[in-house]
């Protein structure tokens, strides 16, 4: 048990203390009785001080055998002998510290009375402390016991979802990377110079996956950095061919996002657009604030077919990290649009963390 337990326990005991003897007083003053003080604070304070030790006993028998169901009929017993054993020990208790007291505060010999007669006497009011003792610590444990397992849920989760967006950016990553690397391939014995600036941003890029986990977050403006690193990459293969247009709200730039969000879903673009098809196509993404609201909005001009749209890998993962990221807070929509191809992105602006 720790200090704070036990104080909290000491408070109680002493909390319970005071009132009695107040009452106690009170009531003799009441009768006219004439009684000092000093005597309910010995009767009263050594009756609750025994009945507050009893508490941790009772709190031992109940950690070791709780009441649950399908054991009720074999730990009753064991319950009933504790009481039994509990309250001989209290009576006894009262006796003995009242019977020390009594003389040296000058009242004399203490006379408890009968005391089997007493023993049985104490027994009901045992019996309320007991119950009540029993009652409190098994609602504790039990609350003790649900918040425990709340933790252990919310770790589990947690740790699944870290699991889960290791997994997706373990996905990603390759895929692109195999993509640059076939880029570099293509143009590196026809134009060297042009492959050395490829992979000086491929380098760039790596740095940037490496430097961060798959649940940090970072400012768009970071975001936007790395796509446009993404979009030299593809310009240094296809020049004029690729038309782009990055339209980016400077009241979002400081908006946190989680890391390598963009880049997946421009190469998407990239890929299933008439660019790859065709050598040559237009890129248009739109970054806007909007109240509490971040707007996304990625347009290419590709016809994907029907009944794939909007369900390859990086829409898939995209779908799937900001659902580990936001929950139901975001939302991810794709499909034909406008003669192409169009994501649409709609995201808290609030803070997720740091980076």
């Amino acid at each position: 048990m720790t200090g704070r337990y036990l104080l909290g326990w000491a408070v109680s005991v002493a909390g319970v203390a005071v009132l009695l003897i107040w009452y106690h007083f009170l009531s003799e003053v009441a009768e006219g009785t004439g009684v000092s003080l000093l005597q309910p604070v010995i009767t009263e304070g050594t009756g609750v001080l025994g009945g507050g030790l009893m508490y941790f006993p009772i709190r031992a028998l109940v950690y070791r055998w709780p009441l649950i169901r399908g054991q009720l009929l074999a730990r009753i017993p064991i319950y009933l002998a504790s009481l039994a054993v509990l309250s001989l020990l209290h009576t006894t208790w009262n006796w003995g510290t009242r019977l020390m007291l009594y003389p040296l505060a000058g009242f004399g010999a203490y006379d408890y009375g009968r005391m089997p007669v007493r023993y049985l006497m104490e027994l009901p009011a045992d019996i309320v402390i007991f119950g009540f003792v029993v009652g409190g610590i098994h609602i504790a444990r039990r609350l003790n016991l649900a918040r425990q397992r709340e933790l252990q849920a919310a770790q589990l989760e947690s740790t699944l979802a870290h699991a889960q967006l290791d997994n997706l950016r373990l996905r990603l990553q390759p895929h692109f990377l195999f993509n640059t690397l076939n880029t570099v391939s293509s143009v590196m014995y026809d134009d060297p110079e042009k492959a050395d600036r490829i992979l000086d941003r491929l380098g760039g890029l790596l740095r940037t996956s490496l430097r961060h986990g798959p649940t940090d977050v970072v400012p768009l403006a970071d975001e936007i950095t790395t796509v446009r690193a993404y979009l030299d990459i593809v310009a240094a293969r296809f020049g004029e061919r690729i038309d782009v247009s990055l339209e980016i709200d400077p009241a979002a730039t400081a908006i946190r996002i989680p890391v390598l969000l963009l880049q997946p879903l421009v190469e998407n673009a990239v890929r299933h657009g008439r660019l790859e098809r065709d050598g040559r196509g237009t890129i248009r993404l739109e970054v806007a604030r909007r109240g509490p609201r971040l707007a996304i909005d990625l347009w290419n001009d590709g016809s994907p077919r029907e009944e794939t749209a909007g369900t390859g890998l990086g829409l898939t993962a995209t779908r799937e990290r900001l659902r580990l990221t936001y929950g139901d807070d975001a939302r991810l929509d794709a499909g034909p649009d406008n003669n192409g191809f169009r994501v649409r992105l709609d995201l808290p602006t609030a803070t997720l963390g740091t980076s």
